[in-house]
């Protein structure tokens, strides 16, 4: 049992990287016994790891039509948006509230290590998105939910299908590290106010650049 655990494991890893790295692109089916052979163990492990990733809102499993990776669309997006602006502002706020220095070195430290980090806006650099996932958790661990946190963690990874998107449109017309800066400032500051607009600005940035032009959808329609 332990082992099959293991070996599922590893391939969860290693399918979640592969979609988040867009070797896997939204939208394209992920057939088990292709997935059986190219990593080397049972169907009832690639099974169980496809399900985990279900859950993760990485997959999309369908009755009779299998697993795909989740496919872009303009509602997936906009839910997605409207879903990360209203958890991850009850996560800010409650930490922004309730946060001790502990939580304020830790933001600190996330954040120092994300604006020496080369930046990179497809997600093709482990790196880079690691410590981009470590200050976004870091601003909200003051929480403590870890109910609130593991829901977070998991919309992170969903939104990242669709951040790496706006690479194409991104670079030179965004300044991410200063919008970084301001939300650790605003949070450190204490201010609530402040802290949760330049969260929902940030998310909703990514989101209209999308709709506009991977979309082309108006952004207010």
């Amino acid at each position: 049992m332990a082992i099959t655990q293991t070996r599922s494991g590893q391939v969860y890893d290693a399918i979640r990287a592969a979609i988040l790295a867009g070797h896997f692109k939204p939208g394209q089916k992920l057939k088990p016994n292709e997935l059986r052979e190219q990593y080397g163990v049972s169907l009832s492990v690639v099974r169980e790891a496809l399900a985990r990733l279900a859950e993760q809102r990485l997959v999309l499993s369908q009755p009779n039509r299998g697993f795909q990776v989740v496919p872009v669309s303009e509602k997936a997006l906009r839910d997605l948006t409207d879903l990360r602006v209203m958890v991850e502002s009850f996560a800010l706020r409650r930490a922004i509230e309730r946060g001790n220095v502990a939580w304020e070195s830790e933001v600190v430290a996330a954040h120092h290590t994300l604006a020496v980090t080369p930046t990179d806006f497809d997600g093709s650099n482990e790196v880079w998105e690691e410590a981009h996932r470590r200050f976004h958790y870091a601003l909200i661990d003051g929480c403590d939910m870890p109910v609130v946190l593991d829901l977070c963690s998991s919309l992170f990874d969903a939104s990242r299908l669709y951040r790496r998107l706006t690479a194409p449109w991104v670079e030179g017309t965004r300044d991410i590290a200063a919008e970084h800066a301001q939300l650790m400032d605003a949070a450190l500051a204490r201010d609530v106010d402040v802290s949760l607009a330049l969260l929902e600005l940030h998310f909703r940035t990514t989101t209209k650049v999308l709709l506009t032009e991977f979309l082309h959808v108006e952004p207010d329609a």
